[in-house]
Formats: C-alpha cells, structure tokens, sequence
C-alpha cells in the first residue's frame, strides 16, 4: 500500500501537470519564451511520473473490481487471479515510482564551468571558438545568469584557441549540460578571399562546479605549479609581474591554466576550481561507463562525439544531431543565444517523450 504522503505527492504532480498544460495553451506564455521554457522544461520532467500514476490508480481500481467481483462463487477462483496480479504489479509499480521520484541529477542546480576549445580548421576553428562563447554568454543573459571568464587563449584573428568560463546561476547546469560535445561549422569564413566553403569544429565541455565540502581531494605531490608573465594575443606581453598560473595534474594529465585575474593567488585559486570539476567529471564518466556496461549496449545518436552543426552556406541550418531539432534561424541562435527549442528538444527526448520531434523553431 502507496504512503499516503507519496500519493500526496504524485497527485500534486497530477494537478500540476494540468496547472501547466492550461498555462502553455494560454498566450500569455507564447509570449513569454523564458516562461514558455521553463514550463516545457517541469512539464517533461513531471509527467512520467503522472503516466506511471495513472497505471498505478486504474491497477487499483482494477483490484477493487475483482474484490467485487469475487463475491460471486462462481468467479472467485478467476477473481483472485486477477487480486493476485493486480497485487504484484502495484508493488512493482509503486517501486518505479519511488525511483522515479529520486532527483534525477544532484548536480541540476549547481553553477558550471563552460570550456570551449577550437579543433579542426585552425583559424576557423578558433573563430568559431568565438561565436559559440558568444552565443552561450547571449543565453545566460536570457536567464539572468552571471558569466565570468577565467581563462583565455587568444587567436591572432580575435578568436579563441581555448576559452574557459564560469556561468553562475540557479540551474545552469541543468539546462546547458546537454552542450558538451563536438559543435561543427560549415561556412565561408571572412578571412577566405576565393569564397571557398570551410568545416571546422569545437569541443565544448559543461562541467558542475562543486562545493568545496564535495570538491575533490587532490594530493599536492601530484601536482607542478607554475607561475609565469600573463600574455595577450601573438605575445603581446599584458601584465609585468608573474600572475598567470598553470597547474598540471601529473596523474591524470589535465593542464589548466588561468591569468584573467591581476592576483596570482587569485588565478591558483581558480585553476584549482576548475582541476576539481574536471577531475570530478572524469569520475562521473567511469560510473557512466559501468551502468552503461550493466545496462548493455546501446545506439548512439549521430556520429564521433558531434552533438550539433550549423550551416550557414549555402542554406542556412542548426541541427541537434540527437533529438532532430532544427532551425533555419541560425542568427537567432548564435547571434542571440536563443537555446530555447534544443533545451527544451533534450529536456523531453532524455526523459522519454516522443513529441522531441525536429522543428523549425
């Protein structure tokens, strides 16, 4: 028998579940993106769980009827069959339920760290660098977000070769987590005076920033510490005291290196912060891979590690290679960081729900 605090609980997210299709059907939040978001967002995380107590209630009122039904003598050997089955999937489902209700991601709210590194293409490439730093910092204004820098390389060009920023604010990590991948560009670049079509390609890493109580423990004999004169794109020499800093992390290879900050102690501070996310996503990824073992093989969407491309020669076109979600507005998504459609098109295809269709949004 269901705790009547659960039943409490899943029945408020019933009435919920209606709150928000009556508020998503209203034009009040068509227009309002941020709000149509975010709606979009609780309701693909709540209704699983309204689906499940839905079985849930018509295996119950099944049992009642087979209870009923059981009066009569003549059917009571068939109706206890029914008692019987109808018993056994209520505690099975009571127990998906319970798992169900487990908060799916402890790190859902935390502040990120948001790496970008250009690949293949060189120049292009760190352009490209450029303008996803520049469609991510657009987004996280969309929602009130905070977005620091603490570490850059810089092109000759005015792109970035790498680029490392902290983007605080209150569920940060839950709507940008889905980025990390390969982003890949099909265009005529500028810089190209024959107008000849280049592809080129960044990584982008969303890392949780933790707390320093959960912050990972690292052995100082395993790491080198170097200090050294912070420089601006092609050398260009821009502080005259040694604060950059460049931590190396001997057992698992990671380099980080900051010289945003004027204070060497300050930079130490954040190469650390960001050793710690690392180290910590590493681990993340291990106990990834072992439920993925357990689980058994399963299919991956698209190829490599690519999670999106942006065409903008010679049409024009965004496509999240997982769910399918495209549009041909790619000013609106790296001009304005309008994330909006490949947010929510994650949101419903990691929990299930067969409407993360493509769309031109």
């Amino acid at each position: 028998m269901m705790k009547d605090s659960m039943r409490s609980k899943l029945l408020g997210l019933c009435r919920r579940l209606e709150e928000i299709d009556a508020m998503l059907a209203s034009p009040e939040a068509t227009n309002d993106m941020n709000r149509f978001r975010d709606l979009s967002c609780e309701r693909a995380e709540i209704e699983p769980l309204t689906v499940k107590m839905k079985e849930y209630e018509k295996t119950e009122a099944d049992i009642a009827a087979a209870k009923e039904l059981a009066q009569d003598p003549d059917m009571r050997e068939l109706a206890q069959e029914e008692i019987d089955f109808g018993e056994e999937k209520l505690q099975a489902l009571e127990k998906a339920l319970e798992l169900m209700l487990l908060p799916s991601d402890p790190n859902d709210k935390r502040n990120i760290y948001l790496e970008i590194r250009a690949g293949t293409g060189g120049d292009e490439s760190a352009l490209f660098a450029g303008d996803l730093l520049r469609m991510y910092m657009r987004y996280a204004e969309r929602q009130g977000w905070k977005v620091e820098i603490a570490s850059k390389n810089q092109s000759d060009l005015g792109g970035y070769k790498e680029v490392i920023c902290r983007i605080i604010g209150e569920g940060a990590y839950s709507k940008l987590k889905f980025e990390s991948g390969g982003h890949r560009v099909q265009r005529v670049p500028e810089t190209e005076a024959a107008g000849r079509i280049h592809t080129s390609a960044c990584t982008v890493a969303v890392l949780p920033e933790l707390d320093e109580v959960e912050a990972v423990k690292i052995n100082p004999a395993d790491l080198r510490i170097d200090v050294y004169r912070a420089g601006g794109p092609g050398g260009q020499c821009v502080n005259t005291t040694d604060s950059a800093v460049r931590v190396t992390h001997f057992p698992s290879g990671i380099v980080v290196t900051c010289q945003n900050e004027r204070s060497q102690i300050q930079n130490k501070a954040a190469c650390m912060q960001i050793l710690k996310a690392r180290l910590y996503e590493i681990e993340l990824e291990k106990r990834a891979e072992a439920l993925d073992e357990i689980r058994g093989p399963k299919t991956t969407i698209g190829f490599g590690n690519q999670i999106r491309s942006y065409v903008l020669y010679p049409y024009q076109m965004v496509k999240d290679l997982r769910t399918g979600v495209e549009t041909s507005n790619v000013e609106a998504v790296l001009d304005d960081g309008d994330l909006d459609p490949f947010v929510i098109g994650y949101h419903r295809w990691a929990t299930g729900n067969a409407d993360a269709e493509g769309s031109d949004a």
